[in-house]
């Protein structure tokens, strides 16, 4: 499994106030008791609001969690080409657009997200409520790589969402306690327009959500998937952070082929109607 949205609040680094809110610490250790029962073989660990443009507490992390982990950050507008570079040795793959919370110069941002990309190959991680997505139409059309957080948000964004997921967005598959969304039905749309997007995240300690993750969220994401769950909880993720893809044993990939990953819609494959889902590996507790 690869995580692809961790929050990871750790008290000996600053933290900002953000609509008076401040989030209680959440620290590796504290992250790695919670996942302890499932295969986390790495992840992303995204900057937030109450993080500010402070990378100092990011690259601690990283440099803790190991090369199987990366982070996506929020920059300074005048961060400079040295700096973006140091980042990206110390593992960052992405810049974070927090439109949610943190109010911004859309137009800098998106200067300094293509002059990241060119310089190090960084994609662009947008928080934001889907229905702000055809308001932004024209920035986003502008960002060579995107991927969108927790869904889009909201039903009513979808529409705009199934279009750049068409044209190659990627999207978390996380937060599904903050969205207003019937979360099946949007998952099962997102895979059936492209199903190289989604991608899993516990989106963990889930700060201000209406409830944190729970490990039925993975399950309900494995019934919408089907035989499609590796790509989903792991291969997309990686592919999205540039990391090498992971072999897993030929009894597992002859038997994902039987619901290959197509974009085409799941009714149209052979056995449509059957369940193939199957278990995520499980690691025992100690």
């Amino acid at each position: 499994m690869f995580d692809a949205h961790v929050h990871i609040i750790d008290p000996r680094f600053p933290l900002i106030e953000n609509e008076g809110y401040l989030p209680e610490p959440y620290t590796i250790a504290d992250y790695r008791k919670r996942m302890a029962h499932f295969d986390v073989r790495g992840g992303a660990v995204v900057s937030a609001s109450f993080q500010g443009t402070d990378q100092t507490y990011l690259k601690a992390a990283l440099s803790e969690l190991g090369p199987e982990w990366v982070g996506v950050t929020r920059l300074d507008l005048d961060a400079g080409d040295d700096e973006i570079l140091e980042l990206d040795r110390a593992g960052v793959r992405a810049i974070r657009f927090n439109l949610k919370r943190a109010a911004a110069d859309i137009t800098q941002m998106t200067l300094q997200a293509l002059r990241a990309h060119e310089l190090a190959g960084w994609h662009v991680e947008l928080y934001i409520d889907g229905q702000m997505l055809a308001s932004l139409q024209p920035v986003i059309s502008k960002l060579p790589a995107l991927s969108i957080d927790h869904l889009g948000m909201s039903a009513e964004g979808l529409p705009y969402l199934l279009d750049l997921v068409d044209r190659g967005a990627r999207v978390k598959a996380t937060g599904f306690g903050r969205v207003d969304m019937d979360v099946a039905e949007t998952l099962r749309r997102i895979h059936t327009v492209n199903p190289r997007a989604l991608m899993f995240g516990s989106d963990l300690p889930g700060t201000r959500a209406g409830r944190p993750f729970e490990d039925a969220d993975i399950d309900l994401i494995c019934q919408v998937v089907g035989a499609d769950m590796h790509a989903v909880l792991e291969d997309n993720a990686r592919e999205c952070y540039r990391l090498p893809p992971v072999r897993r044993p030929e009894t597992e990939q002859v038997a994902a082929q039987d619901n290959p990953t197509l974009p085409i819609p799941r009714s149209a494959l052979p056995g449509a109607g059957d369940d193939k889902t199957r278990p995520l590996p499980i690691i025992e507790r100690p």
